[in-house]
């Protein structure tokens, strides 16, 4: 029975347990727990969490429609003053990712003509250089055995630093790599708590994330401040020498804090979205035999034996529907938060205003309203034509409105070009038939996705 308040009718969501509501749910498996929610509730579900008076009240919205309201047509009344992009901020400060209102639109305004498509097509070197080093590499793995998510993860952050900090990319890497993992397990452990200690309390965890997190800034300061002073630097095409000279007469340029605070959203987004990326479609392709001969003879009819350029992202479109089939199933960025500053109506129901909401590319790339047999792998969902007969945000794994991520075509053009290299170069047999994921800042793998190599051509 549907119960009908002042506002309208009440909007349904699980029980969970007495006094807790589903907070254990969330904490065992959050993507697991939004996914049962609209299968059993419907588009618009209300969750409770934690006890009373520590206890968290959300609304998920999961209908391409809702979700296009959120981000998109009502984005104004949608903001991120969401405790976890409060935890994010603090961490990784304030750049595009988590700034707001005008220090928000001056920041894109300064930064997007960094991201044009010619810019960003200039990178394609770049990205086949370090794909084919990987490519390289593998040549002699033990046992002729690779894991998907470590190698890819190492080949994005490598590339996204190289294209940041051109001769720098070695110290840069290293502390990324060392220090990224410890800030976000934090940031999200907190991010989803109803109550925290304070970050100065010299508590075990707030000690490893700050000294994290002043090593990370420690060596993009040093990076930063080191091109700010060098003259000889005037002609760097890298991201990070771009930064230092980015500016219009309206509004000014970027000070040493702003570059660093942009500098580790790049870092954040520009790597572990794109490594989720590449090593669900390898791993798919992999698993999928079928696919994989189709997506290589198309890669071998295009490059040859030649390096792969911008322009191949348009002559590889069986790829690119693999790649984006990849993204449907694991969306690097599985769950979008915000905060209500109105009271909106979606499905018929009334969001209250101050209401924390989130929309999850996850559950709405798996709607079976949207979706035929949506947990299969099938790469011709995203032809043309299938493409244009649906909805805006049945697929948004860039999120979309005046906030959608700004460096969607870098991400997919690294993928296409770094997928293109390796497969040309090997077919790949899946060892690892599942993956166990976890929903951090992005999507990110809890084991390994290990597959075999055998050489081609």
């Amino acid at each position: 029975m549907t119960l009908t308040t002042r506002s309208g009718p009440a909007i349904p969501g699980p029980r969970g347990v007495p006094f807790l509501g589903s907070m254990f749910d969330l904490r065992r498996s959050t993507l697991d727990t939004f996914a049962r929610a609209r299968r059993d509730h419907g588009d618009l579900v209300r969750f409770t969490a934690g006890p009373p008076g520590l206890r968290s009240v959300f609304y998920g919205v999961f209908s391409p429609e809702g979700s296009q309201r959120i981000l998109a047509s009502e984005a104004a009344n949608f903001r991120k003053d969401h405790p976890f992009y409060e935890e994010v901020r603090q961490s990784f400060g304030n750049g595009l990712l988590t700034s707001q209102d005008d220090d928000y639109l001056r920041q894109r305004r300064i930064v997007r003509p960094l991201f044009t498509k010619r810019r960003v097509d200039g990178y394609a070197s770049a990205v086949a250089a370090d794909a084919q080093a990987v490519a390289e590499r593998w040549r002699t793995p033990p046992g002729g055995t690779v894991d998907l998510v470590g190698e890819m993860n190492r080949l994005a952050l490598r590339t996204v630093s190289r294209i940041l900090f051109g001769t720098d990319v070695e110290a840069a890497v290293a502390t990324v790599h060392r220090c990224f993992p410890v800030i976000n397990s934090y940031v999200v452990r907190r991010g989803f708590s109803p109550r925290n200690p304070p970050r100065h309390w010299p508590t075990p965890a707030n000690r490893r994330a700050a000294a994290a997190t002043a090593e990370l800034h420690s060596v993009c300061d040093r990076i930063v401040a080191g091109r700010q002073t060098a003259g000889a630097l005037e002609d760097g095409a890298d991201l990070l020498s771009l930064l230092t000279r980015a500016g219009n007469a309206a509004d000014g340029g970027l000070d040493a804090t702003e570059i660093r605070d942009q500098v580790l959203v790049f870092l954040l987004a520009g790597h572990e979205t794109t490594a989720t990326s590449l090593a669900f479609t390898l791993h798919l392709l992999a698993r999928h035999p079928e696919e994989q001969v189709l997506v290589r003879e198309e890669i071998d009819a295009v490059l040859g034996d030649r390096e792969p350029e911008a322009a191949d992202l348009e002559r590889l479109p069986r790829l690119t529907m693999a790649l984006k089939e990849a993204m449907r199933l694991y969306p690097a960025a599985p769950v979008v938060s915000r905060r209500g500053v109105a009271a909106t109506e979606i499905g018929g129901h009334r969001i209250p205003d101050g209401a924390d909401v989130i929309v999850s590319p996850w559950v709405t790339h798996r709607h079976p309203g949207l979706w035929e047999d949506p947990e299969r792998f099938d790469p011709r969902r995203f032809t043309p034509e299938r493409e244009a007969a649906r909805h805006r945000y049945a697929w948004f794994p860039f999120g979309g409105g005046p906030r959608a991520c700004i460096g969607q075509h870098f991400s997919m053009l690294e993928s296409v070009l770094a997928a293109a290299v390796l497969l040309r170069s090997y077919e790949l047999t899946a060892v690892d038939r599942e993956v166990p994921l976890t929903a951090g800042i992005t999507l990110q793998a809890a084991g390994p996705a290990r597959v075999r190599l055998r050489g081609v051509g």
